[in-house]
């Protein structure tokens, strides 16, 4: 009894990611419905990418604020768990986002994985500091005189953030991390190829039991959305983390946050986003608040 020759599976095609904006803990299009290409150094098209525009950015500002109030009210231990907890879903996805890296920014598969390894270890690093900053930022004051005076840290609000284009992953995780460590909510801008591992951080974001607004992930252009932003009166401080330091935009958002006092953190030369980060990119976004109580019956 002959057989039947077998029949070649049909050729299939591979599913391509569609990569949006993070904000409210959704993944909404650009209300313009503009993408951008995503491309490797050699020029090889990667993705298509969410374009984010002036409205998007309006929109993550108010998400933030909505949410804010509520992160500032969690107690600093349920903020390290939630930090603790992005930490655990990142080591669960490590070959992803190496392979992801690797491509984007034209590494190797070793570096890429050891990048991952770092930011990683940075939401680790920071989860552990939420429960001390108001011991090590806050202090009991002498007073002469019969009160009790106390010093404490609290968030600042709703800070911009201008993530750097490389290292993807770490340099987005180090302006994201220490900012709502200390109770504040944040939009960062992530451009050029660092919209893809920052989209897929936000996936992890939404799975993690951080409240939805805490972070809002804009993808597209620095120079376009960063003026908006600067200039925006419900947001309390900015990163120019990504911002050449000394360039006529970095001199420009200066300006424009100067209207309704922003606190800037300006750009440093150079900044070694591997280096060890101590306290500096957490102490700007933090305001000190007194208390003085009287002493006696």
């Amino acid at each position: 009894m002959s057989k039947k020759p077998a029949v070649a599976p049909a050729p299939r095609s591979s599913v391509r990611k569609t990569y949006k904006l993070y904000i409210g803990g959704a993944f909404p299009r650009s209300e313009s419905g503009r993408s951008y290409p995503v491309t490797a150094p050699s020029g090889e098209f990667i993705a298509n990418a969410a374009q984010a525009s002036r409205k998007d950015a309006r929109d993550a500002v108010r998400a933030a604020r909505a949410a804010q109030p509520g992160w500032a009210k969690a107690t600093a231990y349920n903020r390290g768990q939630i930090l603790y907890r992005i930490a655990e879903m990142l080591e669960e996805r490590r070959d992803q986002f190496a392979h992801q890296i690797a491509e984007v920014e034209g590494l190797e598969l070793d570096a890429a994985h050891a990048q991952v390894d770092a930011a990683i270890d940075r939401w680790v690093w920071y989860a552990g500091w939420s429960d001390k900053l108001s011991q090590v930022l806050g202090a009991a004051n002498s007073v002469a005189g019969p009160y009790w005076n106390i010093s404490s840290p609290e968030p600042t609000g709703v800070v911009a953030l201008l993530a750097p284009a490389t290292p993807t992953l770490l340099g987005l995780t180090s302006v994201i991390a220490p900012a709502i460590v200390g109770g504040n909510a944040v939009v960062a801008v992530a451009p050029d190829a660092c919209g893809l591992p920052a989209v897929t951080l936000g996936e992890v974001m939404a799975t993690s039991d951080l409240p939805g607004g805490v972070v809002n992930i804009l993808t597209g252009s620095t120079a376009e959305l960063a003026p908006w932003l600067a200039s925006h009166l419900d947001v309390n401080a900015l990163d120019l983390a990504g911002v050449e330091a000394g360039s006529e935009l970095a001199r420009d958002l200066e300006v424009a946050a100067a209207e309704n006092l922003k606190r800037v953190v300006r750009p440093s030369a150079g900044y070694d986003w591997e280096a060890d980060p101590g306290l500096s990119r957490v102490k700007p976004f933090l305001e000190t608040k007194t208390v003085w109580h009287p002493i006696g019956i």
